[in-house]
């Protein structure tokens, strides 16, 4: 199976897991709709749209940059719109786009609260909303993946940043509640998240990472690129961690990711039951 000839909507795209998701999906010559905020350098981080675009082709892809502020609607209306008639439809809607702050609730300001819920709540609801039309029409195996934790009401997960925990888990929300939703029509509607912090330049301008051991991008973009090769009719309403998926798919070289390193950082809102379930398969496939 591939993704050659299937339209990818991604938010968030122009760096980090979104570009690395987008990249693998630009190995199968898929078309890639790239739609985030950064049309210009940010004076920290690096990529924009366009110089994800030029990756995209690089890779075999064929790349549309769109301009995007996923908490605008117009701005959502407008780039579904330009994708669908750049490529004829929608196969895949990644929602990578989100907004963080470790903060606690004296420490979170009312507009970084605001801002988490505009963008990983509402805009992962708004742009669903408006490519599910397109995603219904799909024959090839439509998907929706958002890049969300387990749906947990642990405190442990909560009670240092409440708001962005409430922020993360309304990603989760929309999976459990559309995959019943769009069961009917055949789409598959997962969420993904990481067993251990990802290296992306983002993550630096949320605290010190000096003494953090994190994985590649990568391990993200192999797991979401393995569940879009699952049968979304079936294959829905899943929380998956990319480590756990992965060996359970028969991916077993996670060295890769991360090459020599063993003790790594472990992410939030990975619960204990997967973190056996890991283990098992680490003792039996062996750590490689």
């Amino acid at each position: 199976m591939s993704l050659q000839g299937k339209t990818l909507f991604i938010s968030g795209a122009s760096r980090g897991i979104g570009l690395a998701i987008a990249l693998r999906a630009a190995r199968d010559k898929a078309n890639i709709a790239i739609a985030a905020k950064t049309a210009t350098a940010h004076p920290t981080l690096p990529g924009t749209i366009y110089t994800a675009a030029e990756e995209i082709e690089k890779a075999g892809g064929k790349a549309l940059p769109i301009v995007c502020d996923i908490r605008e609607e117009d701005q959502v209306k407008n780039a579904i719109e330009q994708t669908v008639k750049e490529f004829g439809g929608i196969d895949i809607l990644v929602n990578n786009a989100s907004a963080i702050s470790l903060t606690d609730t004296v420490a979170t300001s009312v507009k970084k609260y605001d801002l988490m819920h505009q963008v990983n709540g509402r805009g992962t609801w708004m742009v669903s909303k408006y490519a599910i039309p397109h995603l219904i029409k799909s024959d090839k195996n439509p998907h929706i993946l958002n890049l969300s934790p387990p749906l947990s009401m642990e405190e442990r997960w909560f009670k240092n940043h409440v708001a962005y925990t409430i922020a993360k888990m309304n990603m989760s929300m929309c999976v459990l509640g559309m995959s019943a939703e769009l069961r009917r029509h055949k789409i598959g509607v997962n969420a993904l998240w990481p067993l251990t912090l990802i290296g992306t330049s983002a993550l630096k301008l949320v605290g010190d990472t000096s003494k953090m051991t994190m994985r590649s991008p990568e391990i993200m973009a192999d797991a979401a690129y393995q569940v879009f090769l699952k049968n979304g009719a079936k294959f829905s309403g899943n929380f998956l961690v990319d480590e756990l998926f992965l060996r359970q798919e028969g991916f077993t070289d996670m060295d890769q990711y991360a090459p020599g390193e063993k003790d790594l950082t472990q992410d939030f809102f990975v619960p204990d039951v997967i973190l056996e379930e890991i283990e098992e398969l680490r003792t039996k496939q062996g750590w490689k």
